[in-house]
């Protein structure tokens, strides 16, 4: 093209209508074929700022009643209705709560669902938007000629003015999704206000020769890093005053300078941060006026009942090798039951909290007792039982606040806690249980004294060694228990995988197989037998490894 062709080019590209339709805010419905300056310009293409994005791309998951925000479970009556409002305002937002309530994992979910396509130059460090150009720097650019700013403000970085420069209307083009104009920071003592604003680069000034205040020597920050997108500060309050400063202007006005650099940088970026409560309403720990600016502030908390904390460990949850594993529901709800009293337990403290991540790593451990039990050695399924549940003690993670916090007082509450966990759990497979049955129950552990339970015996007969099912056949009644509350689980279990589902939540660690050899079996026995010790009066106790009748 000559200059005068480019000229009208550019031109009619910036003041014209667009030429496309919006798939999501901002987001032609054909972005895949644009793969070129020439192409973007040609279209009519039309920046939408972050702030648009958000708002728009959640109104139109709102009317067609689609969940904005897949993975995040047990918000949907409180904390979810405050950041659709946040959004819909256009705030920035500061999470309070306390540790594994999924603070990060909201503003990240944020960028990944309702950030838009962007269309960058390739090679891009700084999420540089071609048409965010000024019309008269982008026709010199393209022509070749020097560009003539008239105030210093940063649109593009001097690499993507040179990538343009040398390729033309046929420089590349990019679109990245929201994931990748997410920034995330761990707000410690040693990161910088560099770090957020970006620096003047002594080695840049050295290599290329440039003058100290060129916008060449300039390396940016995580702040830009984010540009067109979300930058999320975890545990804000640990910032010092003085990095605090760095963002307000940020929060006020969408702009930033670093130190004497004589450039004005606008990031368009949101700002989402955390703070745990206690900091949160500690005097000082946060600036006022940053307090201030954080226009939006909402508040997290743990799973309010068993079924959303379950969800989130099978959600959650890391397993190796999820084809060989079976997580039975009534485990999942006893996890969940000793995350729910270790929280409101008096001797725990209650300002530090008990992670959801607690459960979570509980869970792993469980599978993993299951498979160096059993699974590996004998070649059955992974599948987790009451008589494993004290693996877990290596992952439960809390401190203790009315009593000595030693290590042995820790396990002693944490043995206590799952016990009455285990009790509650086990207790109700037995409540529906008839006086007939109970005393049929008690004829059979009369008759035949114990029943052996242990990690490393199998759910079925594989040798000459002892198994559950062998011994089920001396306790009729027991046997047809546990046939029972196997149909019950099962139930349980199907309506489980079903809600899981729904979710979006992998079914296959959760999901009933053919191939159980027993191994369930035994899971339910230990459900049953367990509960029979706090039936009124108890029917059994157990010594050791074995349950017998109370005589």
């Amino acid at each position: 093209m000559s200059s005068n062709t480019i000229e009208e080019f550019i031109h009619r590209s910036y003041v014209s209508r667009p030429k496309y339709i919006e798939i999501m805010a901002g987001v032609p419905e054909n972005y895949s074929q644009i793969k070129t300056l020439g192409d973007l310009l040609g279209i009519n293409y039309k920046h939408v700022t972050v702030e648009r994005q958000l708002r728009g791309n959640l109104i139109a998951k709102l009317k067609n009643c689609e969940y904005p925000y897949p993975g995040i479970i047990g918000y949907n009556e409180d904390v979810i209705p405050a950041v659709n409002r946040a959004i819909l305002a256009g705030h920035d937002i500061l999470f309070v709560g306390q540790i594994g309530q999924a603070k990060t994992k909201i503003a990240e979910c944020i960028a990944e669902s309702l950030l838009s396509l962007v269309p960058v130059v390739q090679g891009s460090i700084t999420n540089d938007i071609p048409t965010s150009i000024p019309e008269e720097q982008m026709i010199n650019i393209l022509n070749d000629a020097e560009v003539l700013r008239t105030s210093p403000e940063f649109t593009v970085s001097k690499e993507c003015e040179e990538i343009i420069r040398n390729n033309k209307l046929e420089t590349k083009i990019n679109w990245i999704e929201g994931s990748q104009r997410y920034r995330y920071i761990l707000a410690t003592p040693d990161i910088s206000v560099k770090d957020l604003v970006g620096q003047i680069d002594a080695i840049k000034i050295a290599k290329k020769g440039i003058e100290l205040y060129d916008i060449e020597s300039y390396s940016s920050g995580q702040l830009l890093q984010a540009r067109h997108g979300i930058l999320c500060i975890d545990e804000l309050p640990v910032l010092d005053p003085r990095k605090q400063v760095a963002l307000l202007s940020v929060l006020q006005e969408g702009k930033f300078t670093t130190g004497s650099y004589p450039v004005v940088f606008k990031p368009d970026v949101k700002i989402m941060a955390t703070a745990n409560p206690v900091d949160y309403t500690h005097s000082g720990k946060i600036i006022e006026p940053l307090f201030d600016r954080l226009r939006s502030h909402v508040n997290t908390h743990y799973p309010r009942n068993t079924l959303d904390e379950m969800l989130i460990v099978v959600q959650e949850a890391r397993i190796a090798d999820a084809g060989n594993v079976f997580l039975p529901v009534f485990m999942l709800r006893t996890i969940a039951k000793i995350m729910e009293l270790a929280r409101t337990h008096h001797d725990i403290n209650h300002d530090k909290g008990v992670s959801v991540r607690v459960a979570i790593h509980s869970t792993e451990l469980l599978v993993g007792e299951a498979e160096r039990t059993r699974s590996i050695s004998q070649l059955v399924k992974a599948i987790p039982r009451f008589c494993d549940i004290h693996s877990i003690h290596q992952s439960v993670k809390f401190e203790l606040t009315e009593i000595e916090d030693t290590l042995e007082t820790r396990i002693n509450v944490l043995n206590s806690i799952i016990d009455n966990a285990i009790r509650e759990v086990s207790h109700e497979y037995i409540q529906k249980l008839s006086v007939e049955q109970l005393a049929k129950l008690k004829i059979d552990f009369t008759k035949n004294k114990t029943f052996a339970v242990s990690q490393v015996t199998l759910g079925s007969k594989k040798s000459n060694s002892l198994d559950y099912e062998s011994q089920l056949e001396l306790f009729p009644e027991l046997k047809q228990v546990v046939k029972e509350t196997i149909f019950v689980i099962e139930n349980e279990q199907k309506q489980f995988v079903e809600i899981a589902e729904n979710l979006g939540i992998r079914r296959e660690i959760v999901c009933i197989r053919e191939d159980m050899n027993g191994e369930f079996t035994a899971a339910v026995t230990e459900v049953i037998l367990e509960g029979l010790r706090w039936v009124q009066p108890p029917l059994l106790d157990r010594k050791d490894d074995c349950y017998g009748a109370i005589q």
